[in-house]
C-alpha cells in the first residue's frame, strides 16, 4: 500500500480496509477476521497478549497459541467469535514452527529463552532466541504470513557493559551498546534479523512487513520474577535490604500495556507498512522510573514487607566482590550441577545502571496510549500477589 497523490493506494494482494477507531480500549475495523499466531504464548506476556487478542481485537478469527508448555487454561479464552488454538511445539524445529506459522496472517513472536543468571547454557539460548527466530522469519516467507512482531528487549540497548546510564533516551538515542552476556546478544541478533527481513518479498505484490517491540521491565501479574523475589523476601522474614540507591533508576511497563502495544501495533502494520516496517519501538507507560527494589516494594509490600536503609546497607565494592566470587562459582562448579544465584557481575550492573525511557513514537505512529494507568497496573498486580500470599498461608 502506498500514498500517490494523497490517496491510499492499495497493492495487489493486500487487504483493503479503513482506518482504525480507538475509543477506550476497542478496535473497529473493517477488514476481513485474521488468523493471529503469538509464539510463546503460554508464557508472561504471551498470556496476557492472548487475552488481550481475544478481549479486544474484533478482527481476529483465532489465535493460535504456540509454545514447547502448554497451558490449557488459555483454552477458556475462547468465544463464539474468536477459537483459541493450542499448538504444542519447539521454536528451535523448523518443521513445528512451520505448522504452526501456515495460514496466519499475523505473527507475534514472543517466544523467548530470559536467562541473565547462568541458569541455561549459552548455546542453548542461542539455540531458542536467534535460530528459533531464523525459522519463524523463514516460515513467514514460506507460508506468506505477511506481518510480524518481534518482541525484543531493553537489553538489546542496555545498560551495557561498561554501565553507561541511559537517561530518558528514545529509540535514536546514542549510546554504546556493547554485551558480553549471551542474553543480550542473542535479543540483538535477533531484533536485527527481524528488521532486515522487512520487505523481503512475498509473491503476488506482497512483502513481509516486520516491526520490534522493546519493552523496558516488565511487571504484573502471573510474573515469575517478582514472585521469586517474593519467595526470597520470606526466607529473611519479609525484610529486605537496600543494596542499590535510591538515585538509580529503572524503567518499568505493566504487562497489559505491553501486551496492548502489540495489538496495536499490528493493527497499524497493515494499514501502514511502509511507516512501520523496519522500525523498533520501546513499550512505555505511566509507571514511575525507581530502582528495582524500590519499584518491588510498591508491590511487595502489601504483603508486609519491608526495605531495609534509606542507603545501600552494604559497599558497592563489596557488592562487586560477591557477584564476582558467585561468577567464579558458578563457572567452577557447572560441570556438576547449576548454581545460578540472583547476583553476579551482570545482574549487578544491570541493577546499578539507570536505564529509563522518555519516547513517544508509537503514539505518533500507531496512536498507542496506555490502556492502564499506573494506578490499575499497580492494583492489578498487588491483588495478584496478595492472592499469591494468601495461598501460601492457608497451605501452612
Amino acid at each position: 500500500m502506498s500514498l500517490v497523490g494523497g490517496r491510499r493506494q492499495v497493492q495487489p494482494g493486500a487487504p483493503e480496509f479503513w482506518e482504525p477507531k480507538i475509543e477506550q480500549g476497542l478496535m473497529e475495523w473493517s477488514r476481513a477476521r485474521q488468523i493471529y499466531l503469538v509464539t510463546g504464548g503460554c508464557g508472561f506476556l504471551g498470556s496476557h497478549l492472548v487475552q488481550m487478542l481475544v478481549e479486544r481485537s474484533p478482527n481476529v478469527a483465532e489465535v493460535r497459541v504456540f509454545d514447547l508448555k502448554l497451558d490449557l487454561a488459555l483454552e477458556q479464552l475462547e468465544t463464539e467469535e474468536v477459537k483459541v488454538t493450542l499448538i504444542q511445539g519447539d521454536i528451535s524445529n523448523p518443521k513445528d514452527v512451520g505448522a504452526a506459522v501456515s495460514g496466519a496472517d499475523v505473527v507475534i513472536h514472543t517466544a523467548s529463552l530470559v536467562d541473565v543468571w547462568g541458569r541455561v547454557s549459552p548455546e542453548k539460548i542461542t539455540e531458542v532466541n536467534v535460530h528459533g527466530t531464523k525459522n519463524v522469519i523463514d516460515a513467514c516467507i514460506e507460508h506468506r504470513a505477511q506481518y510480524l512482531i518481534y518482541t525484543s528487549s531493553m537489553e538489546v540497548v542496555g545498560p551495557n557493559i561498561k554501565g553507561d546510564p541511559f537517561y530518558r533516551g528514545n529509540e535514536d538515542s546514542a549510546y554504546d551498546a556493547r554485551h558480553e552476556q549471551p542474553y543480550p546478544l542473542s535479543k540483538a541478533q535477533a531484533e536485527r534479523m527481524v528488521l532486515e527481513a522487512n520487505g523481503t518479498p512475498l509473491g503476488g505484490g506482497r512483502w513481509l512487513v516486520t516491526c520490534a517491540l522493546r519493552p523496558t521491565g516488565i511487571y504484573g501479574e502471573k510474573h515469575p520474577l517478582m514472585k521469586e523475589f517474593y519467595e526470597k523476601g520470606l526466607q529473611t522474614g519479609r525484610r529486605l535490604l537496600r543494596a542499590i540507591p535510591v538515585s538509580t533508576e529503572h524503567g518499568r511497563v505493566y504487562v497489559g500495556n505491553v501486551a496492548w502495544m502489540h495489538v496495536l501495533a499490528a493493527q497499524k502494520m497493515q494499514d501502514a507498512p511502509e511507516a512501520i516496517g523496519g522500525q523498533v519501538y520501546f513499550c512505555y507507560d505511566a509507571s514511575p522510573y525507581k530502582s528495582y527494589e524500590d519499584f518491588n516494594m510498591e508491590i511487595l509490600a502489601s504483603c508486609g514487607f519491608r526495605l531495609l536503609g534509606s542507603r545501600p546497607v552494604m559497599p558497592y565494592w563489596l557488592l562487586r566482590c560477591l557477584a564476582l566470587a558467585n561468577d567464579l562459582l558458578q563457572r567452577l562448579l557447572r560441570p556438576f550441577f547449576s548454581y545460578a544465584p540472583l547476583l553476579n557481575s551482570y545482574t549487578l550492573a544491570v541493577a546499578s545502571t539507570t536505564f529509563t525511557v522518555q519516547t513517544d513514537k508509537a503514539q505518533r505512529h500507531f496512536d498507542y496510549q496506555p490502556l492502564y494507568t499506573w494506578e490499575e497496573s499497580r492494583a492489578r498486580t498487588v491483588a495478584w500477589i496478595q492472592e499469591v500470599d494468601a495461598q501460601r498461608e492457608a497451605g501452612k
